[in-house]
């Protein structure tokens, strides 16, 4: 079973529970790094009992020396204790990084829905982030009860009311802690909520800039953009506020704490209950628990903040998928895909009772009067949707009985927005070719991306930026036509690969598909009469429904819908 089948919760536990390791060692660690801080002011009084009381130097040297050796100790148990602690937050992290991109990246899809990119992609950093710093405050947490153990043991051999006071203090802080970290975790969470959404909508500007510009609405998304950052800055903010007043009302009731055991202390000292000693060893650890205590306070803001970014990623990796994955996984492909496409009674969005089918090695175009109609036949095919009535079928098998992964490869449903990635131009295309080279040359030349790689300095080698937006539109289009057919799908549906392209290259785009894709089953949905004029028939869907079938030519002189939807 893939982490994408398992519950986000369960993928949580395993990402931050398979660190135990890692958290045991650095857990020791960290406790002989604490138990050693604290006997540290136990030495030093010794020191001074031996060597200032009773005027021993011999003894005082033994001490330090002691003294010496154990902080040699701390150093090493300190760094390698934080270590340990840093790779299972990292791991931790890394886990839950490739658990979130396996869902978004899922065939069966719907893990964003409702999700801007750059909100995924704040998901899986700075959330994943938080999750897996709850290692290193388990590691820290851990870590500082030991010292608070340590020193309540050594107050009790020293002076039993000192002790209890420490030993009953302590939880009471912690649960304190706890209670003033609620604030914090709810605010926590509309902090990353909104700084997420902000992050989303700068990059979907940033990919945008050129078309906003372009038709003047430039003013109009700085604005929106504006808005949604000030909403983030105010919920960061309030969180900062929850953080500051948690942080200062736990260090407030901490020195309250730590000057009532040194109170304490210095009137059992007055007293002659103590010695002068033992009396600089209990001041010394007084001052010295400021650190394990303020560390609970750290550890209670961090579990805070985990606990509410665990409550986003759980939301991702538990979102419903865009289609069923069925009982079991679907049924493969032979190995030799014909190419049948057949629609039988599909309704699905706006299309009503669509019968259609397409013969294997048949080249058929789609017209659309309604640009729902192609979204939704689009989504169909692509199964990014199941239809709610009546079946869609490749080779006589319903696309719902079929393994997604192979159904994909067998059957490529390429947008017309297909986005590029970064790398070069030759990457781009063969990205999808499996390093055969053949089809890689041969669809850069039909999809008129050997132009496209002479226009450019390093031509083919050329890099190429995040989503293409180093080139032109056109050029982006025709690299993505490329890649498409370098695919060699047994049945390729190509939604209008030619919009941004000048008449002539529009025609060298069709003939070029028309030849590379010979013998294979390709759908075409546009309204280009370049790439219709290519098909063996063209259907046209009309308010959802199929009403007319035939040549393009045909169809442009005898039927008033079709002319319209293709010539005006």
């Amino acid at each position: 079973m893939s982490r994408a089948d398992l519950p986000g919760r369960t993928v949580l536990r395993r990402a931050v529970g398979g660190q135990r390791r890692a958290v045991a060692l650095g857990a020791l660690l960290g406790m002989g790094h604490q138990a050693g801080e604290a006997l540290v002011p136990v030495l030093i009084g010794l020191a001074v009992e031996r060597g200032v009381v009773d005027g021993d130097a011999w003894g005082l040297l033994r001490w330090l020396g002691v003294l010496a050796v154990v902080y040699v100790g701390l150093s090493f148990s300190f760094r390698h204790g934080a270590r340990a602690g840093e790779r299972a937050s990292v791991a931790a992290a890394h886990e839950l990084r490739a658990a979130l991109a396996e869902r978004v990246l899922a065939p069966e899809g719907g893990a964003d829905d409702g999700r801007l990119p750059g909100e995924l992609a704040a998901i899986a950093t700075e959330d994943a982030k938080r999750v897996g710093a709850v290692n290193m405050a388990l590691v820290v947490g851990i870590a500082a009860a030991t010292g608070v153990a340590v020193s309540a043991v050594v107050l009790l051999s020293v002076s039993l009311p000192l002790g209890l006071l420490v030993l009953l203090g302590t939880p009471v802080l912690l649960g304190l802690g706890h209670v003033l970290s609620k604030p914090l975790e709810r605010r926590s969470e509309t902090e990353q909520e909104r700084a997420a959404r902000a992050s989303g909508v700068a990059a979907d500007l940033v990919a945008g800039l050129r078309v906003l510009k372009g038709i003047g609405a430039g003013p109009a998304a700085v604005a929106r953009y504006r808005r949604i950052s000030q909403e983030s800055l105010t919920a960061t903010l309030r969180a900062a506020r929850a953080e500051a007043w948690q942080s200062g009302v736990v260090t407030v009731l901490t020195g309250v704490f730590l000057a009532l055991v040194a109170l304490v202390g210095g009137r059992l000292a007055a007293r002659g209950d103590i010695g002068l000693g033992e009396l600089v060893s209990s001041v010394a650890l007084a001052l010295f628990l400021i650190g394990p205590l303020s560390e609970f306070s750290w550890v209670n803001a961090e579990l805070a903040q985990g606990r509410a970014s665990a409550a986003r990623i759980a939301g991702v990796l538990d979102a419903p998928p865009a289609v069923p994955r069925g009982p079991a996984p679907g049924r493969a492909l032979p190995e030799r895909v014909e190419g049948r496409l057949r629609l039988r009674g599909v309704s699905y969005g706006t299309l009503r009772g669509v019968d259609l089918e397409v013969s294997p090695g048949e080249t058929v175009g789609v017209v659309t009067t309604d640009p729902g109609d192609a979204s939704a036949l689009l989504r169909l095919l692509g199964r990014r949707a199941d239809p709610d009535e009546g079946a869609v079928e490749l080779d006589g098998a319903g696309l719902t009985t079929l393994d997604l992964t192979a159904l994909r490869a067998a059957l490529l449903v390429a947008d017309h927005d297909a986005d590029l990635f970064e790398g070069s131009l030759l990457d781009n295309v063969a990205a999808v070719a499996a390093g055969a080279e053949a089809p890689v040359a041969a669809a850069i030349a039909a999809s008129g991306t050997d132009e496209v790689a002479r226009a450019l300095p390093e031509g083919e080698a050329t890099a190429v930026s995040a989503r293409g937006r180093s080139l032109s539109g056109g050029q982006r289009q025709r690299v993505a036509l490329a890649r498409a057919l370098a695919a060699d799908a047994p049945v390729l549906v190509l939604h209008e690969p030619a919009t941004a392209v000048d008449a002539v290259t529009e025609a060298r785009m069709a003939a070029g598909i028309g030849r590379l894709r010979a013998g294979r089953t390709t759908v075409l949905v546009t309204g280009s009469p370049a790439l219709l004029a290519v098909t063996d028939r063209v259907v046209l869907v009309d308010r959802g429904r199929i009403t007319a079938t035939g040549r393009h030519e045909r169809l442009a002189h005898e039927n008033v819908a079709y002319r319209t939807a293709v010539l005006a």
